[in-house]
């Protein structure tokens, strides 16, 4: 297996619970409240590295609290933290999720140093990309840092994955530079200005993307499964039926299934029944880092 850079957010999440979503003026009680590492890449990374992938992380955390927090539960995961800068006077990433009665959450992300990730943090880490098999990317960090990194991903013939969240159009030069693109049904919506509503659609805008040169992509749609399309072929994949206590970062660990699998040599088939095992035992916890599984859960899983 390659190792696997990611390149992206690091955030501390602050959970609370409620019984319904507040409307607007409205004050609600809460049952919980949690601090639990989060971020969309940090997330993808931790996924990946408790499947057996081999993970460097590349971003950026503040100088506080958090921050160091942060740094600590990466390294317990094993996943290579040297790519990671400590911003000065800058606070580390928050985001702040409520989760109501049904599993759905609401997310407010306030970027601190995630915005402050630059093409320098991608050149000054170029030896760790060289030595990747795959570079992974989302988009909590500035979008001409996105762009450049996968360029220069691809310039060094590596395989780049984009999970395109939370959801920004983008233009063709950053497009044709993607082999894997990872939208829910809402980034697909975003990403073409083609509305969602029956099967044709997501082949019409998945087209659309392939015309523009991502070589292919997988449409994750919660329970509905996902859609996997290439120029060649387009297969659907049923989600594991299960009981839903919080979908944060099911997303993310789905990711984190389909590049640890792909890492390892595996078809992209057998890539997505896996991560669908794993985003679907995600979904059964609390939380973001802390619902992520290990292989072993997985392995059990699949057993049952």
């Amino acid at each position: 297996m390659g190792d696997i850079t990611v390149i992206g957010s690091i955030n501390m999440d602050l959970v609370t619970n409620v019984e319904n979503m507040p409307k607007v003026g409205e004050t609600v009680i809460g049952s919980d409240f949690k601090e639990i590492p989060g971020g969309k890449g940090a997330n993808q990374a931790v996924a990946i590295a408790r499947l057996g992938g081999k993970v460097n992380m590349i971003g950026k955390i503040g100088d506080d609290g958090f921050g160091k927090t942060l740094l600590s539960a990466l390294k317990k995961d094993k996943i290579n933290t040297d790519g990671l800068k400590i911003e000065e006077n800058t606070p580390t990433g928050v985001a702040m999720i409520t989760v109501n009665g049904e599993g759905d959450n609401a997310i407010v992300v306030i970027p601190g140093a995630n915005f402050k990730v630059c093409k320098e943090d991608i050149e000054n880490n170029i030896e760790v990309i060289e030595k990747s098999k795959m570079v992974v990317f989302q988009l909590e960090i500035p979008l001409e840092t996105v762009k450049y990194g996968l360029q220069r991903a691809k310039e060094l013939e590596k395989y780049t994955v984009l999970n395109p969240a939370p959801a920004k159009s983008l233009d063709e030069e950053m497009i044709k530079n993607i082999d894997l693109l990872i939208p829910n049904e809402t980034e697909l919506e975003i990403l073409t200005q083609i509305e969602i509503k029956e099967e044709e659609d997501f082949l019409h805008a998945s087209k659309k993307l392939i015309e523009k040169g991502v070589k292919s992509l997988i449409i994750t749609m919660g329970e509905k499964g996902s859609l996997y399309i290439d120029k060649k072929c387009v297969k659907k994949f049923q989600a594991k039926k299960v009981n839903a206590v919080d979908t944060t970062a099911a997303g993310d660990s789905f990711i984190g299934g389909v590049v640890t699998y792909l890492a390892e040599g595996k078809e992209i088939d057998e890539a997505i029944v896996f991560a669908s095992k794993v985003g679907a035992l995600t979904v059964t916890k609390k939380g973001a880092q802390s619902s992520l599984p290990y292989l072993e859960e997985v392995g059990a899983f699949e057993e049952e």
